[in-house]
């Protein structure tokens, strides 16, 4: 099986007023379809550079970002944009939806971008907010809602075009323990009955502990001696802690 996200020799550096400065340096893995891969690490350590540049929202300054065997530092910059669209879905910490929209209409703006019959998006929207149980809620405004409310309309976004690979920044640092593990279990559903494949970034060895596999970050480094991997049993987040600590993290 072919991976659906390869990493090569990524390296990702920062113009600061006297030098250059690395943010990512070296790193390198590979993500299987259908796999919940989660990379740990400390503020600053390069999680959300990475992202975003696996997205294609930023270029790397060296190395390789290869999505179902396509380059996209190689692609031009629409291609790039037509194909995060067609097959990248993100969830946010901050949420990031739009004020002033409902949350049916918040859903709804990869499909609306990506055109297509009206009925179909609707009934595309009201699955989606079925499944994640806020479909009383879509005439709502964001400000209206719960935290994890808010989530999960940016989970459903990131997921009603049909959109392979999920990336999540640190989606439950802004929520109460209970309404994080709500998102971390959708996120999981996502991966067990959809297919989807989901890299998350977090801090958090509770949200690390539903990934199938956990590499650590370490001042722009993957740390290649502390990768775990889930066996016939979920990760436990003693063992993330252990790691954690051996790390000095």
């Amino acid at each position: 099986m072919s991976a659906h996200l390869e990493v090569e020799g990524l390296y990702k550096i920062h113009a600061a007023t006297h030098a250059e400065v690395p943010v990512l340096r070296g790193v390198s893995f590979a993500v299987e379809p259908g796999e919940f891969v989660c990379v740990m690490g400390p503020s600053g350590s390069g999680k959300t550079t990475l992202l975003h540049l696996l997205s294609g929202l930023d270029q790397p300054s060296a190395g390789a970002i290869r999505l179902d065997g396509q380059d996209l530092a190689a692609l031009p910059e629409r291609e790039r944009t037509l194909l995060r669209r067609r097959e990248v879905g993100y969830v946010f910490q901050f949420f990031n939806l739009m004020p002033n929209l409902t949350v049916e209409e918040n859903i709804g703006l990869p499909v609306a971008i990506a055109g297509g019959e009206p009925r179909a998006r609707r009934d595309a929207i009201r699955a989606q907010a079925e499944a994640l149980g806020i479909a009383p809620r879509l005439g709502a405004f964001p400000h209206e809602l719960s935290g994890g409310e808010m989530q999960r309309a940016s989970i459903a976004r990131a997921l009603v075009g049909g959109q392979r690979l999920l990336l999540c920044d640190e989606p439950t640092g802004n929520l109460a323990q209970k309404a994080g593990a709500e998102v971390m279990e959708l996120l999981r559903t996502a991966r067990d009955d959809e297919g989807r494949t989901v890299v998350l970034v977090t801090h958090n060895p509770r949200d690390a502990a539903f990934a199938d596999r956990v590499l650590f970050l370490v001042d722009g480094v993957l740390a290649e001696d502390a990768e775990l991997r889930r066996g016939a049993a979920p990760l436990g987040a003693e063992d993330i802690h252990a790691a954690l600590t051996r790390l000095s993290i």
